[in-house]
């Protein structure tokens, strides 16, 4: 993808870049992210949709990739809006869009009143409680990795410590975890065969499936929860009342998906990424290592920043609206491109660089500023920086022994293995 510098005054050539073209997303990291540089240069470029199979193709969409169009779509949730939905590029059916993406696939004021019950779970007197099973989980993977020796790095150690962390705030047995881990595998595996099988029919039937699987096993446990309390997420979710508000059996099912999905397929690939780069930057890991404390928190923030876990995410325009010099009509879709507003020059000094110095870091790796800023940010910052420390402590030595194993998606920055070695 390399190009000719561009003559004075002259925008970079862009013809070669199609953003709803399943091989763009199988390139190196490196080229794609010099595709958003030159896309950044110019207005927002219109793309055709994908074609998804049995979907029927949709009108199009604008690709927004400079921090400053990202944030101010963000700040606009009445002008962009996360209905019809915020995860898919087509129009699915209503009911499919809000099973898979709950509070993600709203606006105000169902949005609103969703999330404030919901955010029972993440208060800061929550998070502390939390705090210590995030401790005593991760020093047990760490623990086990070092007597384990080499081995695949996501398998024994990012997926595992979300994944228990999850299932144990729901009170879900631990004989059933491995069957949540399938099955948000599945429902975010964007284009992956190995999860969706090489057609979109048995691709839906699979999403479909995983989709009520992770739903009926919270119904069991909701149903065991209303006659019998205990202190887990999932008793407090189905007997909230919230300003006279509780959720339904629906919205409960769909939000467990939606924790199960972004709470651990996400977190898993910060810290398979914060591997990755560590491994790949040698002075910034020595540097971390040096003093682990001072350094941690400006380390996670710029893992999440350089890795971008989530892609991207959707919006639709309720009315015609101007926006740094672009005119948008009512009824257009737009992609919050957050991997390329984390990269993007006017915001961030040599944005190709891993620095876990930087500062500012106004990243958008958790959404940009507004109603839909992820409401497990905190948590994931502590798993991330709890996991990391554990590495130190017990596997100094580690590191990524060969390239990640990525997965096919163009909404998730995934990997699916990485050895490791120590």
């Amino acid at each position: 993808m390399a190009q000719s510098p561009p003559t004075a005054g002259a925008l970079p050539d862009i013809s070669d870049i199609d953003l709803s073209d399943n091989e763009f997303w199988k390139q190196p990291l490196e080229e794609r992210h010099a595709a958003f540089a030159r896309l950044r240069a110019h207005p927002p470029q219109f793309f055709a949709e994908p074609d998804m199979g049995p979907l029927p193709p949709g009108p199009g969409y604008y690709a927004l990739v400079t921090h400053a169009d990202v944030a101010e779509a963000s700040r606009e949730p009445g002008v962009f809006a996360s209905q019809p939905s915020a995860i898919s590029i087509p129009d699915m059916p209503p009911d499919f869009a809000e099973y898979f993406g709950s509070l993600i696939n709203l606006d105000d004021p169902r949005h609103a009143r969703l999330r404030r019950v919901v955010s029972r779970g993440f208060t800061p007197r929550m998070l502390t409680r939390l705090q210590e099973d995030v401790e005593r989980h991760a020093a047990r993977i760490a623990d086990d990795l070092r007597e384990t020796g080499p081995c695949d790095f996501v398998s024994r150690v990012a997926a595992r410590l979300p994944l228990v962390v999850i299932c144990e705030m729901m009170g879900i047995p631990e004989e059933r975890h491995r069957e949540v881990l399938e099955n948000s595998n599945v429902v975010l595996a964007g284009n992956d065969p190995e999860y969706l099988g090489d057609d979109a029919e048995t691709a839906m039937t699979r999403l479909l499936e995983a989709g009520e699987n992770l739903s009926r096993l919270l119904a069991e446990l909701a149903a065991q929860r209303r006659a019998e309390p205990t202190s887990d997420l999932t008793s407090a979710l189905v007997n909230a009342n919230v300003d006279g508000e509780s959720l339904t059996d629906q919205e409960l099912g769909s939000f467990f998906i939606l924790l199960a999905v972004a709470g651990n397929e996400t977190t898993r690939n910060a810290i398979s990424h914060g591997l990755r780069l560590l491994t790949e930057n040698p002075k910034q890991r020595e540097l971390l290592w040096s003093d682990f404390e001072t350094h941690a928190p400006g380390a996670v923030e710029e893992i999440v920043r350089h890795a971008s876990p989530v892609v991207w995410m959707r919006r639709t325009l309720t009315r015609d609206h101007e926006m740094n010099g672009h005119t948008f009509r009512e009824g257009d879709k737009t992609l919050l491109y957050y991997a390329s507003a984390n990269r993007d020059s006017a915001v961030f000094e040599d944005p190709d660089t891993f620095d876990i110095t930087r500062k500012p870091n106004p990243h958008l790796g958790f959404g940009g500023p507004g109603p839909h800023f992820c409401l497990g940010a905190h948590l994931a910052r502590r798993e991330v920086t709890v996991m990391l420390r554990e590495l130190h402590r017990s596997v100094p030595t580690i590191r990524a022994a060969a390239p990640p194993k990525r997965l096919a998606s163009n909404f998730v920055n995934g990997i699916k293995s990485m050895p490791c070695e120590f």
